[in-house]
C-alpha cells in the first residue's frame, strides 16, 4: 500500500509540474494540440499509478517527452506565423458586416442554432445587433456589436476618468507583505496610522488590506474565530 501511495504522489507531482510549465490557460482556452497533450499526459500518469507492475519511469519518460514537444511547438509558434497557422489554424469570421457567412459556418461545422446560442450567452439576443462574430482558434466566439449597440464609455461623453490602477494587497490574513508595501511606496507607520482610522488595534485583526493608486486603504477585518 505504501508503494502505491508513493507512486501516486510522485506521478501527481510530475504531472502538476508539467502542467504548470505548460502555462496558465484554462481548458476552454487551450489550442487543439495543447488539449491533446493535456489529455495524453493525464492518461500516461494514470496507467503506472494504477498498475504497480509497470515501472514508474515508463510513465514519467513519455510525460516529459510530451512536455518537450509541447514547449518546442509553442516556441516555434511564437517565432513563425506559418507554424502558428499549421498548428493552431486561423480565426473564422462567422458574421461579417452584419451578415452570416454560410461558407465559414459549413467549413467549421457550426450550425445557425449553435451561433445563436453563443450570441445569447454573451448577451446578444438579436443577431441584427452584431457587426462581426469571429470564431477564434481555441473555439471561443468573439463578438463586435454594431456601433449604435455598443455600451457607452467615458470617451463618448468626452470625460477623462481618474486613473484607477490595480489595488495592491499589503496585508493578507494578518500577514504583512513588505514587497507590496515597497511597490506602493508606503511604510509601516503610515499603514498603522491608516488602520487606526478603521479601529484596527492589531494587524492580526485584518483579513485583507489593500492600497489603490490614490493611496486609499481598503480594510476587511476578520470575524471572531
Amino acid at each position: 500500500m505504501l508503494v502505491v501511495f508513493m507512486r501516486a504522489l510522485i506521478l501527481y507531482t510530475v504531472v502538476v509540474i508539467v502542467m504548470r510549465i505548460m502555462g496558465k490557460q484554462q481548458v476552454a482556452q487551450l489550442q487543439p494540440y495543447e488539449l491533446a497533450v493535456a489529455l495524453m499526459i493525464a492518461d500516461l500518469g494514470a496507467v503506472p499509478m494504477q498498475n504497480t507492475g509497470i515501472p514508474l519511469i515508463t510513465g514519467i519518460v513519455p510525460i516529459l517527452t510530451l512536455l518537450m514537444a509541447q514547449v518546442l511547438i509553442s516556441y516555434l509558434s511564437l517565432k513563425s506565423e506559418l507554424v502558428r497557422k499549421l498548428v493552431c489554424g486561423t480565426p473564422s469570421i462567422l458574421i461579417s458586416k452584419g451578415k452570416i457567412n454560410e461558407k465559414e459556418l459549413f467549413k467549421e461545422r457550426y450550425n445557425v442554432n449553435d451561433l445563436l446560442e453563443q450570441l445569447r450567452s454573451m448577451g446578444y439576443y438579436n443577431i441584427a445587433d452584431v457587426e462581426f462574430a469571429i470564431l477564434e482558434t481555441n473555439g471561443t466566439l468573439s463578438v463586435i456589436p454594431k456601433s449604435d449597440k455598443r455600451p457607452m464609455n467615458p470617451n463618448d461623453l468626452n470625460l477623462k476618468p481618474q486613473y484607477e490602477g490595480l489595488p495592491v494587497p499589503v496585508i493578507i490574513d494578518g500577514n504583512v507583505n513588505e514587497a507590496n508595501m515597497k511597490e506602493v511606496n508606503i511604510d509601516m507607520d503610515w499603514l498603522k496610522s491608516q488602520l487606526a482610522l478603521f479601529d484596527v488595534k492589531s494587524i492580526d485583526e485584518v483579513l485583507l488590506a489593500s492600497v489603490d493608486a490614490q493611496k486609499k486603504l481598503y480594510v476587511t477585518k476578520k470575524k471572531d474565530r
